[in-house]
């Protein structure tokens, strides 16, 4: 009986406070709450001032562009491995396939070359990259932790290296004059330019909602509770009945998609794409946004994505010192929030946590490890 008035006599976080006001409101007030801060996000490319400007080291709006990128890109990625458990080492293949499906059809260079207008070119970027996690996930998904973690990063080589040896894909020399999304100014002049960076914030930021609608959307349906199965036991899901190899590979193509869209976005605000953007180092990078801000949480993940592409650019002025910045904010987090910026909830009905209170008069507990821990089960025999 002590330990329990102990335990309900325990100060309540403050991340766990936010948490709890929030599932306490209806969704109409969590709408009424959420509108204002969009409406801020968007005018964040208007407020070019100290402390959030990264001028003069770093164009302010280019910024905010590169971070809503990365930010779309953690969604991707937390799909893969934070809904379902998958360590993915090799997710900048799928974000480098869309980028050159978007070069070859809009460049000048291309032996591709149409005049594809991009609006079609985006679901085809797509369509590629789903397509090509079909590939990958089919032969792979039966292995786990890092078995899985090498043959994925495998992968991710393996589109560089093609980028690198196919004459037509032209390799350093890559593609130039790489096409964006229409509309012009009053005065004729194009709106998505590469030396503009507001536009393509706002795009991205709209990419961002309907990604994060979608997958919200599919976190409270079957597939979102079979991923948060597999992810927490795969043997004991598929003893259930869960189809874990069919659900698997739903996460890797939705993943695989959203990595996609985020290529085409960064090839049109470029206007060039060769095979020097899409090593190992920027795959880790993705990874790393995703175990920072906590896996398995969207808002965590794109907070995790601010912090992996905002801290670099915000500090460019003292370039000398900014990768030493960046580090001691890294160790900083991994010290005191080791779960991430908002760590997971292990829930596996979408009102599980109101039965969970009702049932013992508590708050569902967060989640202290990474999903992506390794079963020590390498093939799934």
């Amino acid at each position: 009986m002590n330990a329990r008035n102990s335990s309900d006599s325990a100060p309540v976080p403050f991340g766990t406070k936010i948490r709890n006001w929030w599932n306490g409101l209806s969704r109409f007030q969590q709408w009424g709450v959420l509108i204002p801060l969009v409406v801020l996000v968007y005018l964040l490319p208007l407020l070019n001032f100290f402390p959030l400007t990264t001028e003069p080291g770093t164009d302010y709006e280019i910024a905010l562009f590169n971070a809503a990128r990365m930010a779309l890109l953690a969604i991707g990625l937390n799909v893969v491995v934070g809904q379902a458990g998958l360590l993915d080492l090799g997710y900048v293949g799928f974000f480098a396939i869309g980028a050159y499906v978007a070069a070859v059809l809009t460049s000048p260079d291309s032996v591709l070359y149409g005049d594809y207008p991009w609006l079609a070119v985006v679901p085809i970027a797509m369509a590629v990259t789903m397509v090509s996690g079909v590939i990958l996930g089919t032969p792979t998904l039966r292995l786990r932790g890092d078995y899985l973690a090498i043959v994925t990063l495998g992968f991710g080589e393996i589109v560089r290296l093609l980028a690198d040896n196919i004459p037509q894909l032209r390799g350093n020399q890559g593609f130039q004059g790489v096409g964006g999304p229409p509309g012009t100014y009053s005065d004729g002049s194009p709106i998505f330019v590469q030396t503009d960076g507001t536009p393509w914030y706002w795009l991205t930021v709209t990419a961002i909602i309907l990604v994060l609608i979608l997958v919200g959307n599919l976190e409270r349906s079957r597939v979102g509770r079979a991923w948060v199965a597999i992810r927490e036991d795969e043997d004991a899901a598929e003893i259930m009945g869960v189809a874990t190899f069919r659900f698997k590979i739903w996460a890797f193509v939705i993943g695989a998609a959203i990595g996609g869209l985020s290529g085409v976005l960064y090839a049109g605000q470029a206007a060039f794409v060769n095979n020097q953007r899409f090593d190992v180092i920027t795959s880790v990078l993705f990874l790393a946004a995703v175990v920072l801000g906590g896996s398995g949480n969207k808002v965590g993940v794109i907070l995790g994505a601010l912090v992996i592409s905002y801290i670099p650019d915000r500090f460019q002025v003292i370039s000398e010192y900014r990768y030493l910045i960046f580090g001691l904010a890294l160790i900083v987090l991994m010290i005191f929030r080791p779960q991430g910026l908002l760590g997971a909830r292990q829930r596996l009905l979408a009102y599980g946590r109101q039965g969970y209170r009702k049932l013992l008069g508590r708050d569902e507990p967060v989640a202290t490890e990474s999903p992506m821990k390794d079963s020590g089960k390498g093939v799934n025999a």
